[in-house]
């Protein structure tokens, strides 16, 4: 009588132990012991939240770098930071190159405009204030076209995808003890319809063991219900989950575009400061001729196309200088009048052209990439220029565009 009540108590307990819902956490937690099953994903699936995972680290490293680049100072990225989140807008702020500017233009102005030194410093000021003008065009066109994207994905899509991982995640828990409470009542039933042995042969421990073998039956039916409504759920969640991460190609596509837009934007800057920097090249060079007369001024500067090893400043300072001619005044005061041009009675050198290049006006001359040419340079010419002749042909030609040749 002892075992038999024995039996069916634990039967009971055993029973209402299957049918309670495991806490995910506690569940969670066998599953990373190896204490229990786990439902698997298939490779297709993982290779989609693997490439999801990755997608997201590397946005927000190059979130972050750009963020760097366009704002070195990082008391100014927080400031903006915080006004963004406020939901305010940021206050504008002056670039570098604009304080610099200011800096110049008041130290001429202090040290005396109309000396050398402060014409200088108004020159370079006014350029230098260009450059700002154009760094805050491209921080704002790269904010735009750029960082703004990758910000929406990782507040808006990324959050999506998030939450919804988290939901499939808990359907898999959910599934995951249904089926084990499944396989403990199967098991508890198979142990419950085995024949009493001979010390078991009463009366009342048959009916204690039909008893326990009817009520695991209606627990392992009741398991398969609630399992069929967890595998249910889990795989709809599974396919809502899937058609997001199978979205990421979509991102890609949307970043890659923007990608394109912030070369752009930033090859538009750099042309813009190239620009600058010639013009501010020039005027130094031609004012550089008043202040110290008789001295041929080689500058560098950078080229584009790229120059090759020999430098422009290098090859224009030691090329032969010819006599002056008439129509060799400073860039914008007269043109060249290339019959009165004569070759140096110093000497000449050759020069291999780099590319091709049309001439803008009957001054210049036409060049053919890798080409070979004479060059030759005059006092007080831009330091950009040399005289090229080809044959009978003679005209200015641009130096970022030759190798000159020893």
């Amino acid at each position: 009588m002892g075992r038999s009540s024995s039996f069916s108590v634990c039967g009971q307990l055993l029973c209402r132990g299957a049918t309670m819902p495991c806490p995910r956490t506690y569940w969670f937690t066998e599953e990373k012991f190896g204490q229990a099953e786990r439902t698997e994903l298939d490779a297709h699936f993982e290779n989609l939240l693997a490439r999801a995972d990755s997608t997201k680290n590397w946005t927000e490293k190059i979130l972050r770098q750009t963020e760097v680049l366009l704002q070195p100072n990082p008391s100014a990225r927080v400031e903006e930071f915080l006004y963004e989140k406020l939901d305010r807008k940021v206050p504008s702020r002056v670039t570098n190159g604009e304080l610099l500017a200011q800096y110049m233009a008041e130290a001429a102005s202090e040290l005396g405009p109309a000396t050398p030194y402060g014409k200088t410093l108004t020159k370079v000021a006014e350029a230098e204030k260009r450059l700002g003008a154009a760094e805050r065009d491209f921080i704002h066109a790269a904010s735009i076209n750029f960082l703004t994207p990758l910000r929406n994905f990782l507040e808006g899509d990324w959050k999506t995808i998030s939450k919804e991982r988290r939901l499939l995640q808990n359907r898999r828990l959910d599934l995951d003890a249904c089926k084990a409470r499944l396989k403990k009542a199967k098991a508890a039933e198979a142990k419950a319809t085995t024949v009493p042995d001979f010390q078991e042969t009463r009366p009342r421990n048959y009916i204690l063991s039909a008893s326990a073998s009817a009520l695991w039956n209606d627990e392992v039916d009741k398991a398969e219900q609630e399992l069929r409504v967890a595998q249910t759920e889990f795989d709809r969640q599974a396919e809502v989950t899937r058609l997001l991460l199978e979205g990421i190609s979509s991102t890609h596509v949307n970043h890659l575009r923007c990608l394109h837009e912030f070369v752009e934007a930033q090859t538009t800057y750099y042309a813009q400061c190239y620009r600058h920097m010639l013009d501010l090249q020039r005027q130094l060079g031609s004012s550089q001729g008043a202040i110290f007369p008789g001295t041929f001024v080689g500058t560098t500067e950078p080229a584009s196309p790229p120059l090759s090893s020999t430098s422009p400043a290098t090859a224009a300072a030691t090329m032969p200088v010819g006599p002056s001619a008439s129509g060799l005044a400073p860039p914008g005061e007269a043109a060249l009048r290339l019959e009165e041009v004569t070759p140096p009675a110093s000497g000449t050198r050759k020069a291999r052209v780099l590319y091709d290049y049309e001439a803008a006006d009957s001054s210049e001359l036409a060049l053919l990439a890798d080409e070979l040419i004479t060059v030759y340079s005059l006092p007080g010419m831009d330091p950009d220029w040399l005289i090229g002749e080809r044959g009978n042909k003679k005209g200015k030609v641009p130096v970022t565009y030759l190798e000159l040749l020893s």
